[in-house]
């Protein structure tokens, strides 16, 4: 881990990439460590490259500087952040592929391994926890610690999800003694939705299904959804979870609708079936409780596949 330090040190200018359609532990990463290399390192250029992202992180210190358009430039170091395979970098790919020096960390299980200097624990609750880990407690600002932390929180559900543990509630604590804004940061960016999102989670909810004897529920959100209740697929966040908690439910299946055949599938369990294994069937991946993969096809078939796989799990 010396190593990493040691790179950011040496680099004059630095890339920092996370995955396509960033969540709150890609953003949090990825501008928790640009505000760690601004706040500890002079005359370093360093830029930060995603997809747009939800208006609800944009008071994270550096949103506003993240560059949504890829450049043709060559950079001293690269880091992948919460990213499984370069696949997933989107357009930023030749970015990363072109630099001198190249690390990626990351926390998913899936990860092919990719990088100069490959870092993975797949036991931790986050690529923001395990980020936490490469850098000094003593020369973290307050508006890094709020990146890391909101990270944190939304891969964690909260600090509720199988993969919290002691070193990860430690983590948080320690983030929290540099002045972050829980309230703020659990409220606005975890809790707080539209009328509109309600509109659209209902319609979701009452659309639900259940299969295999009540162990799995799924919905899907399709465009006439969308446009419906005024939403995208930004307003889907939160959804899956209130699918996972219906009694006697141990998989939720969400969908929502990216074109003509093309549909994102996020997949939730509770306790024994691992949907890691059935997004990497499909060219997705995630974690053992957690996983997302679109699939282009008919939604009725992609869905009777699913279940097939997770009928031989349970």
């Amino acid at each position: 881990m010396n190593n990493f330090l040691d790179n950011i040190k040496e680099a004059k200018c630095i890339a920092i990439i996370g995955h396509i359609n960033p969540d709150g532990d890609c953003v949090g990463s990825c501008l928790g460590l640009y505000n760690y290399i601004c706040d500890n390192y002079e005359n370093k250029q360093v830029d930060v490259y995603l997809q747009p992202i939800a208006t609800k992180f944009r008071f994270l210190k550096g949103a506003d500087l993240i560059k949504n358009q890829s450049e043709d430039k060559v950079y001293d170091l690269a880091i992948s952040l919460d990213c499984g395979d370069t696949d997933r970098h989107g357009e930023f790919s030749g970015i990363f592929a072109n630099a001198k020096e190249t690390i990626c960390i990351d926390h998913h299980r899936s990860n092919t391994g990719f990088g100069n200097y490959f870092y993975l624990d797949a036991d931790a609750s986050s690529t923001c926890e395990f980020l936490y880990r490469f850098i000094c407690y003593g020369t973290i600002s307050t508006e890094c610690a709020e990146c890391l932390y909101l990270g944190m929180v939304h891969d964690t559900g909260v600090f509720k999800y199988p993969a919290t543990s002691e070193e990860t509630m430690t983590i948080a604590g320690k983030l929290i003694s540099k002045g972050v804004r829980t309230q703020y940061i659990i409220d606005e960016t975890f809790y707080k939705v539209s009328y509109n999102q309600n509109q659209l989670t209902g319609k979701a909810l009452l659309n639900a299904k259940l299969h295999l004897d009540g162990k799995v529920i799924s919905t899907c959100i399709t465009t006439d959804m969308f446009k419906e209740f005024n939403t995208t697929k930004d307003d889907t966040d939160g959804i899956v979870d209130k699918l996972r908690v219906t009694d006697g439910v141990e998989v939720a299946i969400l969908a929502y609708q990216k074109g003509e055949d093309l549909f994102k599938f996020s997949l939730r369990s509770i306790s024994y079936v691992d949907v890691s294994k059935i997004a990497i069937a499909f060219g997705g991946g995630g974690h053992i409780r957690a996983a997302g993969v679109d699939i282009k096809g008919d939604f009725d078939v992609t869905l009777d596949k699913i279940l097939k796989m997770i009928e031989e799990q349970l």
